[in-house]
């Protein structure tokens, strides 16, 4: 009798492997694979590819899925990089309010997001504490700009990166660091030679989960962007317009072409993890 056999044998307190599959090809069809297969009938097979893409090939759809993608990648971007270093700051370091702080990353969490959006767009509005501030002094508009969807973007998405990459970080061994330091490594490089490959793959985990929560996102957007066809228009606002007008091809059509470039995209994410690490398995 193999290993293989006999640790399969063992008692273990989750279900046995049948009843186990069962559950969880039940719950993934019921919350992923029959809401994706009804969409994607209705579009290809009910509505037409080409009906569909007639609907998708116009300037103010193209404007409005461009804008929804730009703002999410480049605030994903930014959640990458503070949520990793507000995640180093969180564990490695001891300071008053540190408990508040870490509190607070979650508070995106549990704020319901048509709160954050009107909370947002009071502070970042012409006459609000913050965009007033910025209008007078330098001349930057905020609410009712890409720039005020790219804010909303980074408050959703941070607490994803800091909750993905802070237990990783936890269990990084201070002696690792400090043997790249007695072989000679500058802070520098140890830092990206060292540390930064460790936390790699759960910082793309957190990017990938960042990117996919903006992308979709509503309710904290549509207060502070103005909504302005071909300017501040993000895609799931259009989706909703189609809905409201009871265009529920024309909803389905633009819902298809959201789910295949985000499928793209978090495709080339993963691919990226796992060329990742496979490269840190080589090293």
């Amino acid at each position: 009798m193999t290993a293989r056999s006999l640790a399969l044998r063992t008692p273990t307190p989750m279900p046995g492997w049948g009843l186990s599959f069962g559950i969880m090809l039940t719950m993934l069809s019921i919350v992923v694979l029959v809401p994706m297969g009804v969409l994607l009938w209705r579009g290809f097979i009910g509505f037409g590819a080409g009906a569909m893409w007639e609907v998708v090939n116009r300037p103010r759809v193209w404007s409005a899925l461009a804008l929804s993608f730009r703002a999410a990648f480049v605030a994903s971007l930014f959640n990458l990089v503070f949520g990793v270093v507000l995640a180093w700051v969180l564990v490695r370091y001891r300071f008053p309010g540190k408990r508040i702080i870490d509190a607070a990353v979650d508070l995106p969490f549990a704020l319901p997001t048509a709160v954050a959006g009107i909370a947002l767009t009071a502070i970042y509005a012409p006459n609000g504490v913050f965009g007033s501030v910025l209008a007078d002094a330098f001349g930057i508009r905020v609410a009712y700009t890409e720039l005020g969807i790219w804010i909303a973007l980074v408050f959703v998405g941070l607490p994803f990166v800091v909750r993905t990459v802070q237990p990783v970080i936890e269990e990084v061994d201070r002696e690792t660091e400090e043997a790249s330091a007695t072989l000679g490594a500058s802070r520098l490089r140890t830092l990206t030679h060292v540390v930064l490959p460790m936390l790699a793959p759960a910082a793309m985990t957190g990017f990938a989960l960042a990117l996919a929560r903006a992308v979709g996102e509503y309710g904290s957007v549509i207060f502070i962007a103005g909504n302005l066809p071909n300017v501040t228009e993000i895609a799931p606002l259009l989706i909703v317009i189609r809905l409201e007008e009871f265009d529920y091809d024309g909803a389905v059509a633009i819902a298809i072409a959201m789910l295949s470039i985000s499928f793209t995209l978090l495709l080339a994410i993963n691919l990226i993890q796992v060329w990742s690490r496979r490269r840190m398995g080589a090293v």
